[in-house]
């Protein structure tokens, strides 16, 4: 069968292209057309394709041309989307950044205070709870996720890591590591509880990803209904979990960076859980009504 590809870019040089495929359109799938067309142009891998009808609908990957409603000889639009990057290589790399960046702070004062100094048994505490939530989102990455998109433009890497880098990293550790904070004090209930939160948050997001995974098979891009601990009253349990989490930080080290990365991670986030949210909605027809997107009871 003959399949053409016409590209989004008018002043594209190389498109017009037909490709030739064994098979028919009840059993060449639209990945069969990306190998083909990676085999003509080797710059263009699968990834880095974005296949759409002629309207601009999306084209799965995973469906046969004759489940689209692609004849032989039909036209397929075409859109390089620019080099590609794991999103596996994506997460460790932005996660990474707070795991080196706050050691840097803790440990070096004099470096970047000028004087070196005892920390207070509430920076410490702080600087752990870092670590272990950077290293947890680390090996979930490595054993836990399994992403439904392989991969994301390269030149978004940058962007992505800002926020952790930055926010998360060097805002952060420096105003909490300070020496303005060597002297502060935190009673026992106040450091205690706010460890207790954050621990029980941690654990309950841990819990939610475990069941995102088993909701996909490996190597498929299957999508189910989730339920289970969180799920019965939001779609994205695990990021209101991660709210309250940062939100116990915030609360032990009063710290006006703690705060500012709370706001605008809360605020992605809940853009993400909203547009999840439609997504299950849209999807799936017997979807719970009575679920919010990330805040139980309110949105």
């Amino acid at each position: 069968m003959k399949i053409t590809i016409a590209s989004r870019n008018p002043k594209s040089s190389k498109f017009p292209v037909t490709l030739e495929l064994a098979g028919s359109p009840d059993t060449v799938t639209v990945h069969d057309v990306c190998e083909a067309l990676h085999k003509k142009f080797p710059k263009y891998y699968p990834a880095r394709q974005r296949l759409t009808t002629q309207d601009k609908q999306p084209l799965d990957a995973d469906k046969t041309l004759t489940h689209l409603g692609i004849a032989d000889g039909a036209t397929v639009m075409f859109k390089d989307l620019g080099p590609q990057i794991g999103w596996r290589t994506v997460f460790l790399v932005e996660y990474g950044g707070p795991l080196l960046i706050h050691p840097l702070f803790f440990y070096l004062s004099k470096l970047f205070y000028g004087r070196s100094f005892e920390h207070s048994t509430m920076q410490t505490v702080t600087f752990w709870l870092v670590m272990v939530h950077f290293l947890k989102r680390e090996l979930e990455t490595l054993f836990v996720h399994r992403f439904s998109h392989g991969t994301m433009p390269l030149t978004n890497l940058f962007k992505n890591s800002a926020h952790y880098w930055f926010l998360s990293g060097i805002n952060l550790a420096y105003w909490v590591y300070g020496p303005w904070y060597a002297d502060a004090v935190r009673s026992d209930v106040w450091l205690y509880g706010s460890v207790a939160v954050w621990a029980w948050a941690e654990l309950s997001n841990l819990c939610n990803h475990i069941t995102l995974r088993n909701l996909r098979p490996p190597g498929t891009r299957t999508r189910a209904i989730p339920y289970g601990y969180g799920f019965d009253l939001v779609s994205c349990p695990n990021y209101f979990f991660e709210f309250i989490s940062w939100t116990s930080v915030c609360f032990l080290t009063t710290s006006w960076s703690a705060f500012l990365f709370n706001i605008v991670a809360t605020g992605q986030m809940y853009i993400w859980a909203v547009k999840k949210h439609k997504i299950y909605r849209k999807e799936f027809k017997g979807y719970p009504r009575n679920r919010k997107a990330m805040f139980p009871f309110i949105a």
